[in-house]
């Protein structure tokens, strides 16, 4: 109860700020780790032999998906404001103006909505956008190669390696107010 009353006030610059930098940081340190578990994967029958550099599809894919649940959590007034600082940060980081920054993230909100049609849960969305921009489907056995889909238990796998580079709102909300 007396948390509640402590928790501090942040503005939505210094939420768009802490964000991106914790972003940016997991991104930067956690790519190595995922790679191996890909390229180690039990479901593939040859390693996909993914570089610890290739991380670029990755980090969009991780960005898309958690800026897709910032405006899931906030209400459509705040994620706008925070949302287009984010937008506006993680370009300068990029190179890219904001604008064409949040047309590249919504170009790959786009493709993990629609590998992961009809689903609508962005995690197993963004293993599947994974499997697909890693073109990891060359690399499966005979019978899931001809379906041009994920074995379910490398996706299984992915979804738990992906949860970890997720934003957690809750714990932010226990300890921050906007």
């Amino acid at each position: 109860m007396l948390g509640t009353f402590l928790k501090r006030k942040l503005s939505n610059e210094k939420v768009a700020n802490i964000f991106v930098n914790t972003l940016i940081d997991v991104l930067d340190n956690g790519f190595k780790e995922v790679a191996g578990l890909i390229n180690d994967d039990p479901a593939f029958e040859s390693h996909p032999d993914v570089k610890e550099n290739q991380n670029g599809e990755f980090d969009l894919i991780v960005i898309a998906g958690n800026l897709s649940f910032l405006e899931s959590t906030f209400d459509s007034e705040q994620a706008d404001a925070v949302g287009k600082l984010i937008f506006e940060k993680l370009g300068k980081i990029y190179g890219v103006t904001q604008h064409e920054f949040e047309t590249l993230i919504r170009k790959y909100q786009s493709f993990i909505n629609h590998v992961n049609a009809p689903s609508k849960n962005m995690i197993y969305g963004m293993s599947k956008a994974i499997f697909h921009k890693y073109k990891l489907n060359e690399f499966q056995n005979e019978y899931f190669y001809k379906m041009q889909a994920p074995n379910p238990l490398f996706l299984k796998r992915m979804d738990e390696v992906v949860t970890n580079f997720i934003w957690d709102w809750d714990a932010f909300f226990k300890k921050y107010k906007i």
